[in-house]
């Protein structure tokens, strides 16, 4: 776009993230259709409202953009919604099976729908109030109190669900403050890493040939590490911890460049999960599932300890049945894994029904999301703005990478939601105000670009002769 104009580039950002809106609205609404032919033998009662709902959410999602963030990246808000439109359609396909097998399981595809609207006017809200991101950074301690207060609330007044105590309930509505948190910690780093950047760079001595931080500098690193335990002992809150662990130590390398501080996340995460997995009955029991999940199947006195759910092996023989291209969507058996196919294991029902090849694209999807959220990082004009793009995407994938490698038998399951595809009110709010933090970061950044690139010199009017350069000494 070199040698446009700035409302040239702006324009032509939002063309494209307009047509590729278009494109995501055809995707869903397809995929919807394609669930009601399959599994009915005639469209959804429902297609012509789903169709008009993406609609809206696709045209004033991209006028509010145009209108509060004319700059700001074309990929992000397409991305976004094509991740929560996928989401709608295997909720929508799971209600069906689900009701039939369970009459008082209910349906959550509209009720998700709800959330992705209001999810999508506090991304809006958000982008009308926050014009410049810098903003954040004179409130980081306050940022980090409300993180503190919320992370500890589901220890108190939380209640404890499929094993984990990661929910509060206000008004007859739960609330999982672990997803609000996120974005919290990510604000709070990114401001205190900008105060403290030169000190935290310091090395001190050098152990089996990594120069480790002094110790005086760790401090930090072992409060967070401390505080990730904390969560994980007395909410059983995996994930949470790995994610609230994992953002601290990439922001901590990207803002001091040293590979020492990374060396010291990993040793104090794998000491702080063997001995966490070692003693928590219900952390053990998930490692327990992630080593040897077909023991299920065998005797209930031949078990390993702890082992108590069947969930994990049913996800491999989804993934196993599903193939390169799946049974297609309607076709599997997505039920067999329970409750979970809606939260952390829908990954399964796109495994088993669009194959490998289904997964792969999803996960490309999270991936480019997450790839905008680094590229924006190094287009932003301040150093606040480079790391909370950092942490954002950091957490983002963080997040896909802990639940997608829990389904798959990578690591431990951890119980978090997908985010956008899973079911989930808390989750679905909370990345949405996420995407509206790094739209505005995009924005600025690109503003910022365009205003101090040097404008192309002026063609030559025709007939005029060259400059004739002075001699030396003149």
């Amino acid at each position: 776009m070199r040698g446009l104009t700035p409302l040239t580039v702006a324009g032509a950002k939002r063309r494209t993230e307009a047509l590729l809106l278009a494109f995501v609205v055809l995707i869903t609404v397809g995929g919807h259709a394609s669930v009601g032919l399959s599994m009915t033998g005639h469209l959804p009662d429902n297609i012509s409202g789903f169709a008009v709902s993406m609609t809206l959410l696709a045209l004033v999602g991209h006028l509010a953009v145009r209108r509060f963030a004319a700059y700001a990246d074309p990929l992000i808000l397409p991305l976004t919604l094509l991740l929560s439109g996928i989401g709608l359609v295997l909720l929508a396909r799971l209600d069906t099976t689900y009701v039939e097998r369970w009459p008082k399981a209910g349906v959550t595809a509209p009720n998700q729908l709800m959330w992705t609207v209001v999810g999508a006017a506090i991304c809006i809200g958000v982008l009308m109030a926050l014009r410049d991101h810098r903003l954040l950074q004179r409130f980081i301690y306050i940022t980090m109190l409300v993180a503190l207060v919320l992370l500890i609330a589901p220890i108190f007044f939380g209640a404890d669900m499929y094993g984990a105590k990661r929910w509060i309930t206000i008004g007859g509505q739960s609330l999982q403050p672990g997803e609000f948190v996120k974005i919290m910690i990510a604000v709070f780093f990114a401001g205190y890493l900008v105060m403290h950047r030169d000190s935290l760079s310091l090395t001190g001595r050098k152990v089996l040939g990594v120069r480790l931080p002094p110790m005086r500098q760790l401090g930090p690193l072992v409060t967070v590490w401390v505080v990730s335990l904390l969560v994980l002992v007395f909410e059983r809150d995996l994930g949470t911890s790995l994610i609230f662990f994992g953002v601290f130590v990439v922001m901590l390398y990207v803002a001091t460049e040293r590979t020492s501080w990374i060396v010291c996340g990993l040793l104090m995460a794998a000491v702080g999960a063997f001995v966490v997995g070692s003693t928590e009955p219900h952390v053990k029991g998930r490692v327990a599932a992630w080593l040897n999940p077909l023991a299920i199947y065998l005797p209930e006195d031949q078990r390993p300890p702890g082992l108590i759910s069947e969930q994990s092996a049913q996800a491999l023989f989804s993934f196993g049945s599903g193939g390169m291209t799946g049974t297609g969507l309607g076709q599997g058996h997505p039920e067999l894994i329970g409750f979970a196919g809606r939260s952390d294991f829908i990954l399964t029902t796109v495994g088993e029904e669009l194959g490998l090849a289904g997964v792969m694209v999803v996960l490309v999807l999270y991936a480019l999301l997450a790839q905008r959220g680094l590229r924006m990082a190094l287009g932003a004009r301040d150093p606040f703005g480079k790391l909370l793009a950092v942490g954002l995407a950091s957490a983002l994938a963080l997040q896909v990478f802990v639940v997608a490698g829990g389904v798959t038998g990578l690591i431990p399951l951890t119980g978090k939601a997908l985010p956008f595809l899973a079911k989930g009110g808390s989750s679905l709010v909370a990345n949405w105000i996420m995407v509206a933090l790094m739209l505005r970061i995009s924005d600025s950044a690109e503003r910022h670009r365009e205003a101090t690139a040097a404008p192309p010199p002026d063609p030559p009017l025709p007939g005029a002769q060259p400059p004739v350069p002075s001699p030396a000494g003149a």
